[in-house]
């Protein structure tokens, strides 16, 4: 047993596998085996040989939300139009003075909101997506236009968030502008009745800051994307002789042109302090002035073609009437003019509404 080893009868010894040899064997064998390991293990078979490698999935990476940077802003006529446009105000925004159907005049028509009213040009204009509201009343101050009058609620609830375009003049009744001309017009010769007025004037614009401002914060608050446009007002005597203005000499026609510019500037300095506001935090909205001061140059009480009516009077109870120093209806159109062009050109500073 421990002999040579026999070979079968006619085979053939082996041939000896030296030391290259059998270096070839255990690499030929470690070759399949690795090969064997890539065939079960694709992570190595895509490590080593760059073969078999699955991407994974590509997950999309959830949209942006959309930032200011990005968006459009709203040019000053659609931030205007996107909404409900309401006019508000006094008897220059109800129309009062021009006439053109018997509902105008008609006695339950207590606000004296007329067919003639600018509001009317202004609708004309432009489309409103949500639609328009006419809610101005004559004889109306800035306390009526915060608690209501001649049995309607107040003024400032008829906005709302859906409104885009607010429009109102306030401010005149405040003064008792309509008190200081009959001072001026009913009077004794030689009496100073018409500038003697002046010192309550004063105290009454100096009021008229505080009350104009609580006004428009009511607006904005309730509205705060609306624009929301203040009407300053016309000049109404034209200071030259010869045009006659119902017993007001040219002095006093000066006096009370000059006492109209005044309240345009507390209407313009109050509007001014508001927007600039709203500005300076971003809101969406804005509050602008509209000067009407010179809207009626060249038609003014007493000329050929007049666009505010002189005095009239009612004969039987000795009273001026309503229609007294109120736009006609081509003074009612030149004001819609100022509302079409300002609607159009905007604050004069960027509109914080984006789409």
């Amino acid at each position: 047993m421990g002999g040579p080893r026999a070979w079968p009868r006619g085979g053939r010894r082996p041939p000896r596998l030296g030391e290259r040899g059998r270096a070839l064997v255990v690499l030929v064998v470690s070759v399949f085996v690795a090969a064997g390991a890539l065939v079960a293990l694709p992570a190595a078979r895509c490590e080593v040989l760059g073969i078999g490698c699955r991407r994974a999935p590509r997950v999309e990476a959830p949209a942006a939300e959309p930032t200011r940077s990005a968006a459009r802003r709203l040019t000053p006529l659609e931030a205007a139009t996107w909404g409900r446009y309401v006019a508000l105000g006094d008897s220059y925004s109800s129309g009062e003075g021009a006439y053109g159907t018997p509902a105008d005049l008609d006695p339950s028509n207590r606000c004296r909101r007329t067919s003639q009213a600018y509001y009317h040009d202004v609708v004309k204009e432009f489309r409103f997506a949500g639609g328009t509201a006419f809610w101005a009343c004559a004889g109306a101050t800035t306390a009526t236009v915060l608690k209501g009058k001649s049995g309607e609620p107040p003024q400032t609830s008829r906005v709302g968030p859906e409104t885009s375009l607010v429009t109102i003049s306030v401010g005149g009744n405040d003064v008792g502008f309509s008190r200081v001309l009959a001072g001026c017009v009913v009077r004794l010769p030689w009496s100073r009745a018409c500038k003697d007025q002046g010192p309550e004037i004063a105290d009454r614009m100096a009021a008229l800051r505080y009350s104009l401002t609580t006004v428009l914060d009511a607006i904005t608050a309730r509205a705060p994307r609306a624009r929301v446009i203040v009407m300053g007002y016309p000049r109404i005597f034209s200071e030259r002789s010869g045009a006659r203005a119902d017993n007001i000499s040219i002095g006093d026609q000066q006096w009370l042109n000059a006492r109209a510019r005044e309240l345009n500037e507390v209407i313009r300095q109050v509007v001014a302090d508001r927007d600039r506001q709203i500005a300076a935090t971003e809101g969406q909205g804005s509050v602008e002035f509209v000067d009407a001061y010179h809207a009626f140059s060249g038609h003014e009480v007493g000329t050929p073609e007049p666009y505010v009516n002189g005095l009239k009077v009612d004969l039987s109870a000795l009273a001026a009437e309503p229609a007294s120093f109120h736009p006609t209806r081509a003074g009612y159109q030149a004001l819609a003019r100022l509302f079409v062009q300002q609607i159009r050109t905007g604050p004069g500073r960027p509109l914080h509404q984006f789409r």
